[in-house]
């Protein structure tokens, strides 16, 4: 086993490149399926890793529970500085599933209040809400989806803008992209070399919703205008809508992930999802060319992920195969 059993640890850190160049270069659906991908795999391969090491770490411990024989030398062997690396790992892998936990338990509680908020009122695909706090978010699951908006926000939009907006946040629950975020938010949890891949993810959802969206309207400048709109008409202010407070669709929806006129200011994703609307639409494509720079960081996602897997799956087995030989029978 050796030291391939701390490679999934620092592997993410392959797949840096391509989160960036992701978000620019591939189209957003491919994006965001070969994002999540590599992050759910890396993110398991990490905590298996956690895991084994915590088996070595545990077995020095007075009073464990452990077979005896899970504590003799040629176990400890096999990992490198056993006493500091499996000790460490203790805390680390309790972190890790306390995190997760926590983040699921935020997940459901707050999906449960967003639908709790809305039972009573019209069993309908759309809610609109008379607020003056602009803001608009896809709520999925609980029976039937539901795009939820406020008056306020759909009085600064004009007719087709309105329609870009519902054809947004419905591509947001026809696509599942809800499923996609909390993939990638708990592999950051379990790994946090993993963020970049969550901040990417969360930008082609976006992007993906974008361009659905501007099929459905037959115009990329409505869909451009909208999103303008919806980052003027916040004005930077902070919506606890479901979808910000559960982190699941960047800050809150088609308005609130706009980030408002704070967003335009700064350069945040606002300007580089319109840019993306005012230029030519991205080309459909299962895989990248090895050719290009988004191509080959790519490869060396999907090759870190690979070698994330076997070296996993090798420890595994390794620790497998010393464990049962030092247990009695």
């Amino acid at each position: 086993m050796g030291v391939f059993v701390f490679l999934p640890l620092v592997l993410p850190l392959s797949a840096w490149p391509v989160a960036r160049l992701a978000e620019l270069r591939l189209d957003p659906r491919t994006a965001t399926r070969l994002l999540t991908a590599v992050a759910s795999v890396m993110a398991l391969c990490s905590t298996l890793c956690l895991a084994l090491l915590m088996v070595v770490g545990t077995a020095q411990l007075p009073g464990n529970p452990l077979p005896d024989g899970w504590s003799d030398p040629e176990v400890r062997a096999a990992v490198p500085q056993d006493e500091i690396a499996g000790k460490a790992a203790i805390p680390a892998l309790i972190l890790v599933a306390a995190v997760c936990v926590r983040t699921l338990w935020w997940h459901h509680r707050v999906t449960r209040r967003a639908r709790r908020a809305l039972a009573g009122l019209p069993a309908a695909s759309v809610v609109v809400l008379p607020e003056a706090t602009p803001y608009a978010y896809a709520l999925p699951g609980g029976g039937r989806d539901r795009v939820v908006v406020t008056t306020s926000l759909l009085r600064g939009l004009s007719s087709p803008e309105r329609r870009a907006l519902f054809a947004h946040e419905r591509a947001h629950l026809r696509a599942g992209h809800h499923r996609h975020l909390l993939a990638v938010r708990l592999a950051a949890r379990a790994n946090p070399f993993l963020v970049p891949l969550r901040t990417a993810v969360v930008y082609t959802t976006e992007r993906w919703a974008d361009e659905d969206a501007a099929r459905a309207v037959g115009s990329r400048r409505v869909v451009a205008r909208a999103i303008g709109k919806a980052a003027l008409l916040s004005g930077g202010s902070s919506v606890p809508t479901f979808a910000g407070a559960a982190g699941l669709s960047g800050s809150g929806g088609f308005a609130g992930f706009s980030g408002g006129f704070a967003g335009f200011a700064s350069g945040g994703p606002v300007p580089r999802r319109v840019a993306a609307l005012l230029a030519p639409a991205p080309t459909a494509r299962s895989w990248p060319s090895v050719f290009t720079a988004v191509g080959l960081a790519a490869w060396g996602a999907a090759v870190g992920t690979l070698l994330s897997a076997m070296s996993s799956a090798n420890s595994a087995v390794t620790m497998i195969l010393i464990l049962h030989a030092a247990t009695p029978l």
